[in-house]
């Protein structure tokens, strides 16, 4: 209704233009909010409040005039029943019942498909997330750029987006050199304490069950490769290559378990094999922006917008780690992404000016402020008041697999995703465990089940409802079910936003929105009743909103059970 409201807005400002009231190049924005107030109407637009000045009229005038225009519609005004006039100028728009009750048949009709759009017209658009290095389990802020990333995918592919899903794997530089030399020392039965043990060695207990893997000769694969172990405690480079293969196994089984795919997995080592790394740093020697200085390699990023030049390779040759983020970029724009969204922790902010930098130096006609990127805050994990910070088989933080054990992967994901990214994030273990109200995803599931329970004791009773029976929709006209009406009416607006501005979490507020006025319908009205138009009616409203319930959900990862 928003956008219908709007284009009649739109025809009224080119009449006040021709009327002369208003100057020919006024280009409102004009904003159409949900009332918080039943009260105030369904619907309220500022209009009047923009135009005033440019007309040279007192707001609430200009609003009367808008006001007429529109009540001598004919087709506005079966769609709006009544118009008000308030506050300083704001117009409140009141849906007709038939406008209002129509959204029951398109959710019927439209099943799982309501809600979707062709906003990306099937565009192509790539999605990099996770991208943990292969040196041990997923921890808890993997998690969150799981659930994030993941949820981001389900959203643009809801909203007409081609998307593929990317895995990054830091296989290369000093981390994975600390990796094979931690196993090593394991190989060779030293542990932690042992005055040999490396010193930017890996503690945890897996780094011990990777060893016991490679003496035993064992093989795994990992995606696209599969290695067997040698058993030989000298040899590092196998100890290297079967080590970030049994990693990368298990953070893929993990991500499995959190109900997480990838279309590509993508090897920071494929950079340097194939000389993509050196092609990118020609280049951009080729155009001038670097310069030699104390021994190593700069790149003049401040011509980019960076506070300071950044040092492209060090005095020992090694490139910096922004390097082959550069180079992996370019190799994304050349596989044809135009629309790249990186999600990644908020500790990679300080790269962004730089890759942004490099990749516009490389003068390939990459656009400015290419890709985006979500970044997501730190997560603190809670248990019986108190900050768990460790896990016996990571040795030093939370990892993933300890949450969805604990809590399951429906409440994983949902309190991973529910708040905005750029928003500190407290996982409340006990809270995520509870079978009560406060526990969000618990209370949106149970309204689900609660409506198919209702659906299963009307089909007992052979109750039944058809998209024939549109009449009947006249009689949802109680506080309760207008209030569950407007908010399916919102939810395919809902999923544009949220894909739009790249937060998943206005899907998760959303459903407690909808799910609390779901128990609130619940709770004042019987469903089963004896007048057949009521019931009917009714049972119609049920199976709309358990379809959107689990349709939104849906986008979030989480099931939508039928019983709890």
């Amino acid at each position: 209704m928003k956008a219908f409201i709007s284009e009649h807005l739109d025809l009224i400002v080119n009449q006040l233009k021709a009327e002369q009231l208003l100057p020919e190049d006024f280009q409102p924005r004009i904003q159409i909010d949900n009332t918080k107030d039943k009260l105030h109407g369904d619907l309220a637009c500022n209009l009047a409040l923009m135009a005033a000045k440019p007309a040279g009229k007192k707001p609430r005038d200009l609003a009367e005039i808008i006001v007429q225009q529109l009540e001598a519609n004919a087709d506005f005004c079966q769609k709006v029943s009544k118009m008000e006039i308030a506050g300083p100028g704001f117009i409140n728009f009141f849906l007709s019942q038939d406008t209002l009750t129509s959204v029951v048949t398109q959710v019927l009709e439209a099943g799982e498909a309501f809600g979707q759009s062709n906003v990306g017209q099937g565009e192509k658009v790539q999605i990099e997330f996770v991208s943990a290095n292969p040196t041990g389990p997923l921890h808890i802020g993997h998690g969150r750029g799981a659930a994030v990333g993941d949820c981001l995918s389900r959203l643009l592919e809801a909203t007409g987006w081609q998307v593929t899903r990317e895995f990054y794997y830091n296989d290369a530089g000093a981390q994975i050199d600390n990796l094979a030399l931690s196993v090593q020392a394991r190989v060779k039965s030293l542990g932690p304490g042992d005055a040999s043990w490396p010193e930017d060695g890996y503690q945890g207990d897996y780094i011990k069950d990777v060893a016991e893997s490679f003496l035993a000769g064992d093989t795994v694969i990992a995606d696209d490769q599969q290695v067997t172990a040698n058993a030989d405690a000298n040899d590092l480079d196998a100890i290297r290559r079967f080590a970030v293969a049994f990693l990368r196994r298990e953070q893929d089984l993990d991500l499995k378990a959190f109900k997480v795919a990838f279309d590509v997995y993508y090897l920071e080592s494929s950079l340097y094999q194939e000389g993509l790394v050196e092609s990118a740093v020609k280049q951009l020697v080729a155009n001038g922006f670097t310069y030699e200085d104390g021994g190593a390699l700069w790149l003049r990023t401040t011509d980019f917008g960076d506070d300071k030049d950044r040092v492209m390779r060090k005095t020992d040759g090694g490139y910096t780690y922004f390097v082959p983020d550069v180079a992996y970029h370019l190799n994304k724009w050349q596989r044809g992404f135009k629309k790249v969204i990186n999600e990644q922790g908020a500790d990679h902010h300080s790269t962004i000016t730089r890759v942004r930098a490099g990749l516009q130096a490389l003068k390939v006609d990459i656009p400015e402020g290419w890709p985006d990127y979500v970044l997501h805050q730190m997560v603190t994990v809670m248990r019986d008041g108190e900050e768990v910070k460790i896990s016996k088989r990571a040795g030093s933080y939370v990892t993933l697999r300890d949450l969805i054990d604990e809590v399951g992967c429906d409440a994983t994901r949902y309190f991973l995703a529910a708040r905005a990214p750029s928003s500190q994030l407290t996982f409340d273990i006990d809270l995520a465990r509870s079978q009560t109200n406060d526990n969000p995803v618990y209370y949106i599931q149970y309204a689900h089940a609660r409506l198919a329970s209702v659906a299963r004791q009307a089909e007992e009773k052979n109750y039944s409802w058809s998209l024939a029976a549109t009449d009947c929709l006249a009689e949802l006209n109680t506080d309760q079910e207008q209030a569950v009406l407007n908010l399916l009416a919102r939810f395919p607006e809902v999923v544009k936003k949220a894909a739009k501005e790249l937060e998943p979490h206005q899907i998760a507020q959303y459903l407690r929105d909808l799910a609390a006025a779901m128990h609130s319908w619940y709770n004042a009205n019987q469903f089963l009743v004896d007048d057949a138009q009521v019931r009917t009616a009714r049972l119609m409203l049920a199976a709309a909103t358990r379809t959107v319930l689990a349709r939104g959900l849906s986008l979030l990862g989480v099931t939508a059970p039928d019983s709890m």
